[in-house]
């Protein structure tokens, strides 16, 4: 992999996992929040390991299903293209 591919994604995947904790904090305060569509987003761009690493540290998303399903389903349909595209 490309040194831009690597830190590309080393970046989407601490974004995801940040706003993971962020929306975390704002839901426990009242706050405006993070639309869903913005973290399912950055799962599908690339950082689905920390959009599901934030749902388990933060404690967050974990019992929707589109979260509890999807971003796994994202994250296991990423690795199946990583592996075809290897070949």
């Amino acid at each position: 992999m490309s040194k831009i591919l690597i830190l590309y994604l080393l970046a989407v995947n601490v974004i995801a996992f940040l706003c993971y904790g962020v929306d975390k904090v704002k839901a426990r305060k009242g706050m405006w929040r993070t639309p869903e569509s913005t973290l399912l987003l950055l799962a599908l761009m690339g950082g689905s390991v920390g959009a599901w690493t934030g749902m388990k540290f933060w404690r967050h998303k974990t019992q929707h299903k589109k979260f509890k399903y999807g971003i796994p389903l994202i994250m296991l349909l990423q690795l199946a293209m990583v592996l075809f595209l290897k070949r």
